[in-house]
This record gives C-alpha cells, structure tokens and sequence, in this order.
C-alpha cells in the first residue's frame, strides 16, 4: 500500500496498483512495476549480467575516488551507478568468455573542467611519477586544481589513489605503491577536481600492463579481469 506524504498534489512512497512511488534526495519519482519474466535466462541478460559483475567488481576498488569522479551525474542516481552504466556502456571488451573491462576507455573521473595537457607516468620501484604541463589560465583551468592519481592492479583486483596529491600548477605528482605489487599489471590514471570539487576533468589512462617494479614506459592495450560467468 503506498502511502501519501504531502496531499493528493504530493508525492507517494510505496505500491498503488501498478505504480510505485520513491523519493530520492528529495526528488519524488514514480516507476511503473516491472513485469515477470519467464525465462530470465537469456544469452542477452546472462551478457548484461556478467558486464554488471566485472564492473562492480572493478570500481568497489575505489569507490570514494569514484563518488568525487562522478558527482556531476548524482542528479537521477549514485555517482557509483553513473560510473557503473558508463563502463557498461563505453568501457567494455570482448564477448562470452572474453568479456573484460577496456582500461584505456575508463573514465574515474568525469566532468567538464579542462584536462590535463601531456600528462605522463612513469614507474620506478614502487613508485608512480605523474607529469603534466601546468594550463593554469587555459578554459577553466586554475592553479589551485588538484590532481586526483590512481592506480589499479589488474592480477590483485585493488586499486591505490589519492584525491588531493598536488595543485595542477605543481606539473607533477608521485603515488607510493604496496611492495607487494612488484611485478603485477596495472593500470594508471590521472584526474583533476576544482579545489572546491564542485567541478572535474575527464580523466585519463596514461599506462595499461605496465609493471610496478619494472621501472620502464610500457605499451598500453587493453585488457581486463576473467569473465566471471564464462
């Protein structure tokens, strides 16, 4: 039974008939029920279902670098369900058994503030130098931006970041990485927010397979995590 909260001209939370009715950061929404379906089995929904998997199994990684990465979009959703239908939808490889997260087309971070210009990233040891050319002045772009780094380690499934490293004006950052990553695939990302984090920039995927430890630039090709449902 649903249940009236300002009214008849308000909004409603619960089920009436084949409507049901929810509110979410104060906005009232409406959805009408969803049918059943009898087989829910399908190659189409076994797909969908495996997509939705690899990429929660992903971003549960680094979920508070993605609640700063997707704020803009957590106007009808979460900002961890915007960055789910993106990957979803713009970020995905292979089919059946070869299903797999696109590195190079992950977006962490998504907005229209200006992005880095050169950016690059090296690694040595255990650990990720970040280089970009300040554009301070460039659009939107100011001084007092802040970097936002992130690095995921595709064998150990864990990713290691830092949403307030350094200013864009620095033109460089360094990320320490866990010992224990030596020799493990991974992939590296680069981001700025406004220093109010009101705003951010597309992000970018600067190395895909390098190797924490190896100390040398390395290709980038994509490439992802098993299918689970394979």
């Amino acid at each position: 039974m649903g249940t009236i909260t300002r009214g008849i001209l308000g909004g409603f939370s619960g089920k009436v008939g084949t409507v049901i009715g929810s509110n979410w950061k104060g906005t009232s929404y409406m959805r009408a029920l969803a049918l059943k379906i009898k087989d829910a089995n399908t190659e189409k929904q076994r797909h969908q279902r495996a997509k939705f998997i690899i990429a929660n199994n992903f971003l549960k990684t680094m979920t508070p670098f993605i609640r700063f990465g997707y704020k803009g979009y957590a106007k009808t959703q979460s900002e961890y369900n915007a960055a789910m239908s993106y990957i979803m939808k713009n970020a995905m490889t292979g089919s059946k058994d070869t299903l797999a997260i696109d590195y190079d087309k992950v977006l962490l971070t998504r907005g229209s503030l200006t992005t880095a210009v050169n950016p690059t990233a090296s690694i040595t040891g255990n650990k990720v130098m970040y280089t970009w050319t300040d554009n301070s002045g460039t659009g939107d772009a100011q001084a007092t931006d802040r970097a936002m780094l992130l690095v995921y380690n595709k064998k150990k499934g864990e990713a290691m970041y830092d949403i307030d490293v350094a200013a864009r004006s620095a033109g460089k950052a360094q990320l320490d990485l866990p010992a224990a990553w030596s020799g493990d695939a991974l992939a590296v990302y680069l981001g700025f927010r406004s220093e109010d984090g009101r705003s951010v920039a597309n992000s970018a995927c600067l190395k895909n397979d390098a190797e924490s430890g190896g100390g040398g630039e390395s290709g980038s090709e994509p490439g992802g995590g098993e299918n689970p449902l394979g």
